[in-house]
């Protein structure tokens, strides 16, 4: 059966090369990704973050020209999420798209909460990358 899953949207009046420079630094994520307040650093050539569910390791793909930034979210207890992001170009602007899958086991009320907490960080993107 295939996975359900919910694009999610925010429109940047930023270009796209901008918005991905700044997604891509997962230095930043503290920022913008509300999961990752608490912060995210480097250890052992890894990025750790402590978020509401513990430990975790944040791994995106490597740097690439077509705004791409999937990334694994690697959980406390070894389960990996992986999370399709994109940065496209809409013309001086961008739009980042954030593809959030169903993960096994998931209720519609955690889903529900799962796709209105990425929302909210979008729009804090937004914000933060539309404030300079």
């Amino acid at each position: 059966m295939p996975t359900e899953s919910r694009h999610l949207t925010v429109s940047i009046e930023r270009p796209a090369d901008r918005v991905y420079a700044y997604v891509r630094d997962p230095a930043h994520l503290p920022e913008w990704a509300a999961g990752l307040a608490a912060g995210i650093r480097r250890e052992r050539g890894e990025w750790v973050a402590d978020s509401p569910m513990g430990r975790v390791l944040v791994r995106f793909v490597p740097v690439n020209e077509y705004g791409v930034l999937d990334h694994d979210v690697v959980l406390p207890d070894g389960t990996t999420t992986t999370n399709p992001v994109r940065v496209l170009a809409d013309g001086a602007d961008s739009e980042v798209v954030f593809t959030l899958r169903r993960q096994p086991g998931t209720t519609d009320e955690a889903f529900a909460a799962d796709a209105e907490a990425i929302t909210a960080d979008l729009a804090t993107l937004k914000r933060v990358l539309e404030a300079d």
